[in-house]
């Protein structure tokens, strides 16, 4: 037949752009491949194909070059549950899990028959990989000569790459970080920074009680600070007669407190508070653990998703699952769960926006999910010459890291994808500072 298939011609296209760019011993071995994979026998995507070049020896300076680059501190990603199950989904796909709602309890009553009842609706909430994100990189052939004249094409190379690890290591951390907005409750006291008293743990303990209070599992918490609050942990908790060690004096280990294991995120949040003055509810009147809350037409401003607000009489410190955009209009609010921990009387009652503050978040490792993989492939696999799986040692985090031949030039790619959900907001709160 003198008509090829499209698919050789595009096995024939690949091996003369080999020819044109490679060594004939390395086309050799990429033609052999491409049969092979022709055939069935292999797969492109692990086979290697544009020739003998590999990533494996980049990797040593890559890892060499973490304690040269600048790193912000990372808590919140060690922390949080790490879901292989959403990771295998598409971006953008959902991926479901049951939530089964509160049970209620009833009398025994004697009878021929079982009561007829015992249904319940099964909620779920939903996760996604909402992005696939990469840092590129590219040199020239002039540029490496250029840089091997001076500091050395390499150590350059190695410094790129550890920055781009630090890039998607950030950005996963800041994602996380700002789930702070669904946290069930608040402690402390904004613009207060914690633990400024020595020998004092309250911050902690208040932590500590909310999650208790919420239900949250006993085990495997953390709490994960800003800078300022760590400092304070460091400087005026770590004196012996207090902490029985001298382990964060004399090595900056932030050591458990209340249950709770200490970590330091730089980033934190702080948060800017809605505009809402004078606002109230209306007179309904609302039961412990009601959620929805009805406004009187009083007051100006904004209640913010993410405010932390007060009721008169009440001291919890409530956060708003959805906001007003004008409290004077009547609308409603809806705080996170499990809400009211006090009831609001049939009558109007004066509602408080809690000042801006910072937000280190207190949780257990079930109530946030991380899910992460590497960005998917064709199954016929792309243009890279090659690609490997270096791992960040500071965050735990994979990446996929592809090298890319071009005209005259290369670019390496540092590329991961995930996504971030709070799948419990009860067992989230808040420590303002």
């Amino acid at each position: 037949m003198n008509a090829l298939t499209s698919l050789r011609r595009m096995a024939l296209a690949a091996v003369a752009t080999l020819a044109a760019l490679y060594p004939i011993g390395a086309v050799s071995a990429a033609t052999a491949r491409i049969w092979q994979w022709l055939r069935g026998d292999t797969d492109l995507r692990s086979a290697g194909v544009l020739g003998s070049t590999t990533l494996t020896g980049l990797i040593p300076d890559l890892y060499e070059a973490l304690d040269v680059v600048s790193r912000e501190l990372v808590g919140m990603i060690p922390s949080v549950t790490l879901d292989a199950q959403a990771a295998r989904a598409a971006l953008n796909q959902d991926v479901r899990s049951p939530v089964a709602p509160a049970a209620t309890a009833s009398d025994i009553t004697p009878g021929v028959t079982p009561p007829d009842d015992g249904n319940q609706t099964i909620g779920n909430v939903s996760v996604r990989v909402t992005k696939a994100r990469r840092v590129p990189i590219r040199w020239t052939g002039e540029q490496q000569r250029q840089a091997n004249t001076g500091p050395g094409y390499q150590n350059i190379r190695a410094q790129q790459m550890a920055q781009a690890m630090r890039t998607l290591v950030n950005e996963m951390e800041t994602d996380l970080a700002g789930l702070h907005v669904e946290a069930s409750r608040a402690a402390g006291a904004a613009g207060t920074t914690p633990f400024g008293t020595a020998g004092d743990y309250i911050d902690a303990a208040n932590v500590r009680r909310i999650l208790n209070e919420n239900g949250a599992p006993l085990t495997d918490r953390s709490l994960v600070l800003d800078s300022l609050a760590a400092a304070n942990m460091v400087g005026k908790q770590a004196r012996f007669d207090v902490q029985a060690t001298d382990s964060i004096i004399r090595q900056g280990v932030l050591l458990d407190a209340s249950g709770l294991a200490l970590r330091e995120s730089a980033a934190i949040r702080t948060f800017t508070k809605g505009t809402a003055s004078s606002a109230t509810t209306n007179n309904a009147g609302y039961a412990i653990g009601a959620t929805v809350i009805t406004l009187a037409s009083a007051g100006t401003g904004t209640i913010l998703a993410g405010d932390v607000i007060t009721f008169a009489g009440d001291a919890n410190q409530y956060v708003v699952a959805s906001g007003d955009t004008d409290v004077s209009n009547g609308g409603t609010i809806t705080l996170a769960a499990p809400g009211l921990r006090r009831a609001i009387a049939a009558s109007t009652t004066a509602i408080t926006v809690v000042n801006n503050s910072v937000r280190s978040m207190g949780f257990s490792r079930n109530a946030i999910v991380l899910a992460a993989r590497l960005p998917s492939l064709p199954e016929e696999g792309d243009i890279a010459m090659d690609r490997t799986i270096v791992t960040d040692p500071r965050s735990g985090m994979s990446f996929e890291l592809a090298l890319y031949p071009q005209y005259r030039q290369i670019q390496m790619e540092l590329s991961a994808a995930w996504g971030v959900k709070m799948v419990k907001p009860e067992h989230v709160a808040l420590l303002l500072g």
